[in-house]
């Protein structure tokens, strides 16, 4: 896995394939856009011809998303393999944002769906047992929630493990040896339900590259293929294969190797497992013809040309899946990040992109079509019809389709959180409540003593540990985001610098965040005349005035440990912005001021993103507050979670943020 990501092939029940018919098919890629790396998918003829992919979750909570289709085009949240805290403890405690869940291989075995995967300690050395906790999942209905089993345990210094069932019914775990201690492609035989694996022994050593990695294991006409990734981490991953009379080998190379790369193009794709030479000449949206079509029709509106597409071509490939039917025709899955060859702005991270193979019959390897943004290539699966915009296919599941914006009024009494909702690590006890007594309708957010960087931009464990914070994964280039706040800090010493507010979160180092703050009168470091209504900066609050007086201010602040972010900006509110009360002096004993506000990040180009405020139910009053790149943002393994926060600030708070009216609009998306 890592960020070099990996491509895989797989058997009917262990990769993405289906008999193809004549005529040719047009589709965009990302299929899975925003957080989805590493992709592991399934054709699952057993389960009325769907298709299952899963995805790396790191720190996030749920963690392994699982996405349902039966078209590759229509793809559909139905669960995750992590979804209780006690599955999985040490989750909670883990270190860097790069630590976590890596590279889930979902594969399905006589009416099981089994799940191999690696929670990684990423602070630690490699070389340290104790980074790698290698674990087994199953379940027999990935659809119903809490289906999936608590973890079996087994040893290995390494990761991108995957199991492979041999048709004299042995069973193997392939995995990437850690590559700091010795870089090698290794493998064992294993008892899945009990966790034990044998003698782990070397099967191939790549064919130079750095970071031997995402083996994949695929038997046809008498030999046993092996598909791996090398290159490192960024522009220069690739795909290699290569072939044995025997699962223990030794393995010959594919002299074609690589099978698949983007290094030395122009290409907006990072195909981490792609090549191409495809000069573009336009930048192009493919705009969504539905809120809920997971595959829009390729609108060909020309964006912008000329130098800028040079750079923003596709670029970035890892991970493939691949299926080994009777057709000749097949459908890889890998990842990518749409980030040209600059490797700048990407802040959707990687990504999971779909390709056509070609396997003929008697040939030794197969043919890997390059990958972009628009995609030709042998019929997809036929739609169903059922007249909905979501393709009308029968798949169950509660979660949303993966191009489905927000449009969320209010939380309804006694309802989860929606699935497709997440968290950063486990959610804190009782930091979240769903249509509380005071405030039907809304979600109530109870400050955390950590912000958003919590202690060091790494760990958020310790006394109180956790960050009350929850979001939905940025899956659009173009997109707005906001939420309805209602804040009410009383103006006392013990209640400043509470906050609540929006947040394009990366990791704890890599955040951008707009918060409504409640801050003495005399700050001044940062603060920006704001922008709104006249004499905002000279009103103050009801009580004592001077340098003590508490009054709510917003305040813009970012955090990147990759790049310069903007200066933070602190304005005062308007009055005319706060429903009833006003600041005071400490222990004054004053009203404090309710506030009913709208926040919002905007993406309106692929560089930047806007921040702004308003009062609620008064859209033509927002106000910009800052403008912020968006390659703060784009980084590591993740990808970017828009959201909302409450926190003390290290304080002793605990005043409550109430949330309605959460919405995320798709506004367009860059493929070419």
């Amino acid at each position: 896995m890592t960020d070099q990501g990996r491509i895989s092939l797989g058997h009917a029940g262990t990769g993405i394939g289906t008999a193809a018919t004549a005529a040719n098919s047009t589709y965009c890629n990302p299929i899975l856009p925003g957080f989805h790396p590493d992709p592991s998918c399934i054709f699952v003829p057993e389960r009325n011809n769907t298709f299952f992919c899963a995805s790396s979750s790191f720190n996030a909570f749920p963690g392994i998303p699982i996405h349902a289709s039966k078209d590759l085009q229509s793809w559909k949240l139905i669960g995750h393999v992590l979804d209780r805290p006690e599955q999985l403890p040490r989750l909670g405690e883990t270190n860097r944002s790069t630590s976590g869940i890596w590279a889930p291989a979902l594969r399905f075995h006589k009416d099981t769906f089994w799940v191999v995967t690696t929670l990684v300690d990423d602070d630690r050395p490699q070389s340290d047992f104790s980074r790698w906790d290698n674990l087994i999942f199953k379940a027999k209905d990935p659809f119903k929630p809490a289906s999936w089993s608590d973890p079996v345990h087994f040893n290995f210094t390494g990761y991108d493990t995957e199991p492979f069932w041999d048709v004299d019914g042995k069973v193997y775990i392939t995995g990437a040896h850690a590559w700091q201690v010795g870089p090698a492609i290794q493998q064992a035989e294993a008892d899945l339900d009990a966790g034990k694996v044998g003698e782990w022994r070397t099967i191939w050593n790549g064919t130079g590259g750095l970071a031997p990695e995402g083996p994949h294991i695929y038997r046809r006409d008498g030999f046993y293929y092996l598909l791996a990734a090398e290159g490192g981490t960024g522009l220069n991953h690739m795909v290699t294969m290569a072939r044995s009379k025997s699962i223990s080998g030794p393995f010959e190379a594919n002299p074609a190797n690589p099978v698949l790369t983007n290094a030395n193009t122009t290409s907006y794709c990072t195909l981490r497992y792609s090549h191409t030479s495809r000069e573009h000449k336009s930048l192009q949206a493919c705009h969504h013809q539905s809120r809920r079509s997971a595959m829009p029709t390729c609108s060909r509106t020309t964006l912008e040309t000329g130098e800028r597409t040079a750079r923003q071509s596709q670029q970035n490939v890892n991970g493939l899946v691949l299926t080994c039917e009777a057709t000749t025709l097949r459908w890889a899955a890998a990842l990518s990040t749409r980030s040209g060859p600059e490797y700048v702005n990407y802040p959707m991270g990687r990504e999971t992109v779909l390709t056509p193979v070609q396997w003929t019959s008697g040939k030794d390897w197969p043919v890997f079509s390059p990958i972009s943004g628009e995609m030709s290539g042998w019929a997809l699966p036929a739609r169903a019809s059922s007249g909905d915009d979501d393709g009308g296919d029968d798949i169950g599941g509660t979660g949303p389709y993966i191009n489905q914006g927000d449009l969320i009024t209010s939380f309804p009494p006694d309802s989860p959180l929606p699935p497709h909702f997440t968290h950063w690590r486990f959610p804190r006890g009782g930091a979240y409540t769903v249509s509380p007594a005071e405030r039907l309708g809304t979600l109530r957010l109870r400050p955390s003593a950590l912000n958003l960087t919590a202690l060091n931009g790494n760990y958020a464990g310790g006394v109180g540990g956790g960050q009350t914070f929850v979001g939905r994964r940025q899956q659009d280039t173009l997109f707005s985001f906001s939420v309805d706040v209602s804040f009410a800090p009383p103006p006392s010493d013990r209640e400043v610098e509470v906050e609540a507010g929006v947040t394009a979160f990366l990791a704890q180092n890599h955040h951008l965040d707009l918060g409504v703050v409640l801050l003495p009168a005399n700050t001044t470091a940062g603060t920006t005349a704001f922008p709104g209504p006249a004499g905002a900066k000279e009103e103050g609050g009801q009580g004592k005035k001077g340098p003590d007086e508490l009054v709510p201010h917003v305040r813009f602040r970012g955090m990147s440990s990759s790049t310069a972010v903007p200066e933070p900006v602190v304005a005062r509110l308007p009055r005319a912005w706060w429903r009833n009360g006003g600041g005071s002096g400490s222990g004054s004993g004053s009203g404090n001021a309710t506030l009913d506000l709208t926040l919002e990040i905007k993406a309106a180009n692929t560089t930047h993103f806007t921040f702004s405020v308003g009062p609620a139910g008064a859209r033509s009053a927002m106000q910009t507050i800052a403008s912020a790149p968006n390659d703060a943002v784009s980084w590591g393994f993740t990808g970017t979670i828009l959201g909302v926060y409450c926190t003390s600030n290290g304080g002793n708070g605990t005043t409550p943020a109430y949330i309605s009216k959460w919405r995320y609009i798709p506004e367009g998306q860059f493929h070419d």
